[in-house]
């Protein structure tokens, strides 16, 4: 009951993950499509995805002041920002056309990744109850129906294109769902507050890594099965698929457990799943098989990331609250476009393979990291 209630008290923010899940949903299913269409490698097609971290750390730092000037209409007008810049991608033919559409695309999602977050946070500190987990939750159920809906699409032979335009359809159709009053702060006091420079550092890093890890199955798992494992596009798109199903259950079950568990110990377990999760992957000798080692990340990987924001949210003051946020968001989310790139690299030079297996070492870099954040009482 703790799940469904956190999603009534926060069902604004609710809508607006499940817009961007959405569409990330899609995107990763899309992944062969998209590679095929613009005729680029691995390791080309992994360096073009940056172009989504480059439009999205630029909108992060602006973020504030976006939301700032609109207010309770940041999240509505973001939602449908965000359908309209969706639409480049699927429309892109070379590969410059869609780098610069995939900066587009990183800029209108920045813009919902910060409000939505801070929206959340801002409710948590109202209501005096962790509710990250089962937004972020409602984002996997949404990627998860993303991919699922796209892998149907693939196989009925619909355009990138048009599967992005049915998606923006749905986001125009949530994002009247979006509009909330924001708590208001004084502006004297946000000038003045000192920026807590350490905490947003290391839960920045926290996520980075539980992102990455998260980014390398969305933008690879298709084209693992696919690929390596001989799949069909339906199989293919069942990797993200499996992967967003599993975080929404760890998502869920982490609101659930937020609740009676400290968050470094949620944090701690779900780093040995998530690493277990990565090497099964990349064993795997069938789809079915490689389903286990995604499902297994996802359900590690899944509570890390909003526990993160939601310890930068609780520790600082509520003046700094949204700035503190973007500015983890900035260091946090690079980790969605900075790991489809290294793994189409690694993929160039030794197999898809030990790109998932790497994941699995990456994953390994937050048990420091968490024995930081437990040393400054987090």
């Amino acid at each position: 009951m703790s799940v469904l209630s956190a999603i009534r008290v926060s069902h604004a923010p609710v809508a607006a993950f499940a817009v961007v899940g959405l569409f990330w949903g899609a995107m990763a299913a899309l992944a062969p499509q998209l590679k095929a269409q613009i005729g680029a490698d691995d390791a080309t097609y992994g360096l073009l995805l940056l172009g989504t971290s480059f439009g999205l750390m630029t909108t992060m730092i602006f973020a504030p002041l976006f939301d700032r000037a609109l207010g309770q209409w940041a999240l509505p007008v973001a939602s449908v920002g965000l359908a309209a810049a969706f639409l480049f991608p699927g429309l892109a033919t070379a590969p410059m056309a869609f780098f610069v559409a995939m900066v587009v695309a990183g800029l209108a999602s920045g813009l919902l990744d910060v409000t939505m977050n801070a929206r959340v946070s801002e409710l948590e500190a109202q209501h005096k109850r962790p509710l990250m987990n089962a937004n972020h939750g409602m984002f996997s159920v949404a990627y998860a129906l993303g991919a699922f809906g796209t892998g149907l699409g693939r196989e009925a032979g619909l355009a990138p294109v048009t599967i992005f335009a049915c998606v923006g359809v749905l986001a125009v159709i949530l994002a009247t769902r979006t509009r909330m009053q924001v708590a208001e702060t004084q502006a004297d006091a946000a000038q003045t507050a000192r920026f807590p420079y350490a905490i947003v550092g290391l839960c920045g890093a926290v996520v980075m890594i539980a992102f990455m890890a998260e980014a390398a199955v969305e933008s690879w798992s298709a084209l693992h099965v696919e690929r390596t494992l001989g799949g069909r596009a339906a199989q293919g798109a069942l990797g993200p698929t499996m992967l967003g199903v599993t975080m929404a259950i760890g998502r869920f079950g982490g609101q659930a457990v937020a609740e009676k568990w400290s968050d470094l110990t949620v944090m701690f377990w779900g780093a040995v799943l998530a690493v277990i999760g990565a090497v099964i992957a990349g064993v795997a000798a069938t789809p079915l098989v490689a389903y286990l080692g995604f499902g297994t990340l996802g359900l590690g990987v899944s509570a890390i990331g909003p526990i993160g924001f939601a310890i930068v949210g609780r520790l600082v003051s509520p003046e700094v609250r949204t700035l503190a946020i973007s500015r983890a968001a900035v260091i946090g989310f690079s980790g969605f476009f900075i790991a489809p790139a290294a793994m189409g690299l690694i993929s160039q030079g030794y197999g898809l393979r030990m790109a998932f297996v790497a994941v699995g070492v990456l994953v390994c870099l937050l048990f420091p990291l968490l024995a930081l954040l437990r040393k400054r009482g987090a």
